[in-house]
């Protein structure tokens, strides 16, 4: 595209489309022509559809300038989310960049899963620990608008990105931060027990780095990816500091790594939870265990 003088006018929809796909392919990138599209769709202001409508449209300079800064973003696998600046979850939009980790399809698992435990039109206290981009906190204020919830991460800088998006989708007066460790964040406010507990904690081992994509190993934070060598390390500290802070009757729900079913579901027991489950994510891989405090 730096090239595009010599390769010759005009530079359409269509042929930078192909171009840069071609680009992403040479550079090892995993989905080189859907990657193109969400980049070239999100530089034009059109849904990625709406590209093949508009394949012979000429782009002007400012549109060629733009459209190459992502491109050369994306070639060194910095994630879509953190080059577009945004990322859809359950039915809101997120702002996303490096301050937090990038919200996952597969966590919608366990916002469906909150939510059928939370009555439509109830005052339910929800906390969500480990809030991120607030993507859990955010989707279940949004579904429960007579709900309270306070969100908690270790992190200043996504506590700062979380209030960020609260504000944005007209959720700060019911969405409360705490910046802190688990729900050591919260000692002196909510001391009440709650309702519901959610999270999605650091899991991954980190044994595991080398096998993981280049895109999260090199962009997304670390303190939101592992825990340890087997990935349990916040999750045996969380489970029972989630138990404590529970009404009778009240529930917690954990993400999971695919592999660690049977030794969170261990782990629930230990604290005290019964009706534990373990839930499958869209892939069919086990995602989340959730138990009730008896």
């Amino acid at each position: 595209m730096s090239d595009s003088n010599k390769l010759g006018p005009p530079w359409t929809t269509l042929k930078i489309l192909n171009w840069t796909t071609q680009y992403f392919e040479k550079n090892g990138i995993p989905s080189p022509r859907v990657d193109a599209e969400h980049l070239l769709g999100h530089a034009l202001g059109l849904e990625r559809i709406m590209l093949y409508a508009h394949f012979d449209r000429p782009l002007d300079k400012d549109e060629l300038a733009k459209i190459r800064g992502m491109v050369k973003r994306r070639a060194q696998h910095e994630p879509i989310a953190y080059i577009t600046g945004s990322r859809g979850f359950w039915t809101i939009d997120l702002k996303t960049d490096k301050r937090a980790l990038i919200p996952r399809p597969d966590t919608e698992t366990l916002v469906e899963a909150a939510l059928a435990r939370i009555p439509a039109e109830s005052a339910a206290r929800v906390i969500d620990v480990g809030t991120g981009t607030g993507a859990i906190a955010l989707a279940i204020a949004h579904e429960r608008p007579t709900c309270w919830l306070a969100a908690t991460d270790i992190s200043e800088d996504a506590i700062g990105l979380a209030r960020e998006n609260a504000i944005a989708l007209g959720l700060i007066e019911r969405v409360e931060f705490f910046q802190g460790d688990l729900l050591d964040a919260l000692a002196g406010a909510w001391t009440e027990p709650v309702d519901v507990i959610t999270s999605n904690p650091p899991y991954i081992g980190t044994d595991e780095e080398d096998v993981m994509g280049e895109d999260v190993k090199r962009f997304e934070p670390h303190q939101a990816l592992f825990a340890g060598d087997k990935g349990l390390d916040i999750i045996e500290k969380l489970v029972p500091q989630a138990h404590a802070n529970l009404k009778p009757d009240g529930w917690f729900l954990c993400e999971i790594g695919y592999r660690q079913a049977d030794e969170v579901r261990a782990i629930f027991e230990g604290a005290g939870f019964c009706q534990i489950e373990v839930l499958k994510d869209l892939g069919q891989n086990d995602r989340v265990v959730l138990g009730r405090k008896a």
